[in-house]
C-alpha cells in the first residue's frame, strides 16, 4: 500500500509550532533515520516561495496551492492573523480537495481558516480555549466542542490549541497505522500516547471585577472558603439582603453567589492540587469542597479528568515554577 500523501498548507503568518507538529507526525516519524512508512509530507503554499511566519522568521516552501490536488490529507496550521479570511482561491483548492475525497485536519486556530470553506457548517468542531467565543461568533454554523483536545468528523478534523495538534496527529496515525505506530511516535517526540482530560483543564480560572461594594465581601468569603459559607452569609457581610446581593451578583459577577462560592472552592481545589502534595481529601476540605467524592465530580464535570490526573499534569509545572 501507497504512503498517505500529505499536504502541509502554510499560509502568510502561520504558527510555525502548529507547522513543526505536522512534520514530526507525517515527516519525521521515530528514530532519526526520518520519513514515516505510512506518509509522505509536502510543505506548501498559496504560491511557492517565501512565507513570513508569525515567530519572526520567513520559511520557503516548494509548492504552491497544486500540491493540494492530489493530496490525501491536507493539514492547516494556524496563522497569527485568524481573523483575515484565506484568500478565495485557497478556499476553493479546499473544497475542491475535500470533494474529491481528501481529508482536512486543522491545528489550532487553523479551525477558523477550515470553517471559511463552509466546511464545518453543521458539524462538531474545536479551536483555541482563548478564541472560543470568537469561533461561535464568526461560524455559529459549528458545533464547537470547547473542552475537547480534537474532534475527528471523519473527513474533516480539528485540534485544540497549539500543542494538542500532536494528540490530534497521533490519533490520525493511531487509525491509519495502528497503535504501535503511533506509540512509537509519541515516544520518539516525548509526549503522551493518550491524555487525561480535555483542554478546560488549562483554562485559567476567570479574574472578576466587581464594583467598590462588592469586592470586600469577595475578599472576605475567598478568605474562609474552608468554612460554612452560603449566600445568606455573604449578605449578611455586605449589609444587604440575600435579594440585592443576588441583584448585584448578576450584574457584576455573572453568576449567582451559590455559584460564585463553588466556583471559588473549585479554583482552590486546582491551586492545592498543583502547588501542595496535600491529599486528595485534604484538599477537598481545605478548600470547603468538604469530600474527595465531592471533588472528583466537580473536576470531572469541570475539566474531564480525577484529581490525581490533574495533579499528575500540572504538579511538576508548578514545582518547576516555585
Amino acid at each position: 500500500m501507497s504512503p498517505t500523501r500529505v499536504a502541509v498548507l502554510a499560509l502568510e503568518h502561520l504558527v510555525s509550532l502548529d507547522l513543526g507538529i505536522a512534520v514530526q507526525a507525517f515527516a519525521r516519524g521515530p528514530g532519526p533515520a526520518g520519513e514515516p512508512a505510512g506518509f509522505t509530507l509536502v510543505t506548501c503554499g498559496e504560491r511557492a516561495g517565501r512565507v513570513e511566519t508569525a515567530d519572526g522568521f520567513a520559511i520557503d516552501v516548494p509548492a504552491g496551492i497544486e500540491a493540494l490536488e492530489d493530496a490525501e490529507l491536507i493539514v492547516l496550521p494556524g496563522r497569527a492573523f485568524h481573523d483575515a479570511l484565506p484568500s478565495e482561491a485557497v478556499a476553493d483548492a479546499l473544497r475542491a480537495a475535500h470533494a474529491r475525497g481528501a481529508r482536512i485536519a486543522s491545528i489550532c486556530v487553523g479551525a477558523f481558516d477550515l470553517a471559511a470553506t463552509g466546511l464545518l457548517d453543521g458539524r462538531r468542531a474545536t479551536t483555541h480555549w482563548a478564541y472560543a467565543d470568537a469561533f461561535r461568533e464568526r461560524y455559529p454554523a459549528v458545533e464547537l466542542v470547547p473542552d475537547a483536545l480534537y474532534v475527528d468528523e471523519g473527513d474533516v478534523l480539528s485540534s485544540a490549541g497549539l500543542a494538542a495538534g500532536m494528540d490530534l496527529c497521533l490519533h490520525i496515525v493511531r487509525l491509519q497505522e495502528g497503535a504501535a505506530a503511533a506509540a512509537a511516535l509519541a515516544r520518539w517526540n516525548v509526549v503522551a500516547l493518550h491524555r487525561d482530560g480535555g483542554q478546560a483543564q488549562f483554562v485559567p480560572s476567570p479574574v472578576v471585577h466587581v464594583g467598590d461594594d462588592l469586592a470586600p465581601t469577595l475578599e472576605w468569603a475567598r478568605g474562609r472558603l474552608d468554612r460554612p459559607l452560603d449566600a445568606a452569609a455573604l449578605a449578611a457581610h455586605a449589609h444587604v439582603s440575600p435579594r440585592t446581593l443576588a441583584r448585584r451578583f448578576a450584574t457584576e459577577v455573572g453568576t449567582t453567589p451559590k455559584g460564585w462560592i463553588t466556583a471559588q472552592r473549585i479554583a482552590l481545589a486546582r491551586e492545592l492540587l498543583e502547588t501542595t502534595d496535600a491529599s486528595v481529601d485534604e484538599v477537598a476540605q481545605r478548600s470547603g469542597l468538604g469530600s474527595a467524592p465531592v471533588l472528583r465530580r466537580h473536576l470531572s464535570r469541570l475539566v474531564h479528568t480525577t484529581p490525581t490526573g490533574y495533579r499528575g499534569t500540572f504538579r511538576g509545572r508548578a514545582a518547576a515554577a516555585d
